[in-house]
């Protein structure tokens, strides 16, 4: 047998298995994803004519094959549930311009609920969680380019980490892109560094014995981004969706704090408490709901 067969038949292997790998991880997805929460806007929120829809966005990746390859064959569901590719995001920018949907930053969407007079018509607020690299590289040039206020919320004191996939935005880097935004951005805390889980899958600032330590942690996230940014936030974002009834009296207390931002399902109103603010995480499951509320 040659070198050039032998190379040949390896080739041949090769793809075999990864052509078989593909396919059992991917009926693996399909069982898995099947059995979780598709993030879908209700019915009855698909119908609220008048209000504005906060938009949650994690990471915006770049086409390349590496993450064509991930979204067919990955198993994990985080990937799937808060990544969106950048043609993806694209469109869905190029869809509310489309649709003459105004996108309001978070103060504007502050002061329309502050007036509680009825709003009329339907809004969108676009924030973006942890600040990873690719909201600043792929994201931003896209909402520079229709010029759409947007909200980041920062673990104040994780930047720069590098965690299962994720590279944190470096200060550096979002000083940069404060900078090129100007007043389109618009800064909320995201805890200082608790923004993981325990053992048991809670969130570690909602244990009962974590109470003191997270309340300083709020302090510290406070303190930095006020070094760094040049002001104390009137947003805080909770990781993982919500806190304890403990923790949601501690925050509302909070002076100068205006809106905590959940995973909550629903619209704000000018009936809403923006201390409960909803949220609607964007992916590829969600977006034909929201498309839905859009159109009608």
């Amino acid at each position: 047998m040659t070198k050039t067969q032998r190379k040949w038949i390896l080739v041949t292997v090769i793809t075999v298995f990864l052509a078989f790998l593909a396919v059992s991880v991917h009926h693996n997805i399909k069982y898995q994803l099947g059995n979780k929460p598709d993030f879908e806007i209700s019915h009855h929120d698909q119908y609220v004519k008048n209000g504005i829809m906060v938009f949650c966005y994690h990471r915006i990746l770049a086409p390349n094959d590496m993450v064509k390859f991930d979204e067919r064959v990955s198993p994990n569901s985080q990937f799937h549930d808060f990544n969106v590719n950048l043609p993806a995001f694209k469109s869905q920018m190029n869809y509310l311009q489309t649709h003459h949907i105004k996108v309001i930053s978070m103060p504007q969407m502050i002061k329309m609920v502050e007036k509680r007079k009825p709003i009329h018509g339907r809004y969108v607020t676009i924030t973006f969680d942890d600040i990873d690299r690719t909201m600043i590289d792929n994201a931003l040039p896209v909402l520079l380019k229709h010029h759409y206020p947007f909200t980041d919320s920062i673990i104040t004191g994780n930047t720069g980490w590098y965690k299962q996939g994720t590279k944190l935005a470096t200060w550096p880097a979002i000083l940069k892109m404060k900078k090129r935004a100007g007043k389109l951005a618009t800064f909320a805390v995201h805890t200082n560094r608790m923004h993981y889980l325990v053992d048991n899958g809670t969130p570690v600032f909602n244990l009962p014995g974590n109470y003191m330590r997270f309340k300083r942690d709020y302090a510290t996230s406070q303190d930095v981004l006020k070094e760094k940014i040049g002001y104390k936030s009137p947003i805080f974002t909770y990781p993982y969706g919500s806190g304890t009834p403990m923790v949601e009296k501690f925050l509302a207390s909070r002076p100068g704090l205006k809106v905590i931002l959940t995973l909550n399902d629903g619209i704000v109103t000018d009936h809403s408490d923006l201390k409960e603010t909803p949220r609607v995480i964007i992916n590829h499951n969600s977006w034909p709901s929201v498309t839905k509320w859009i159109r009608q």
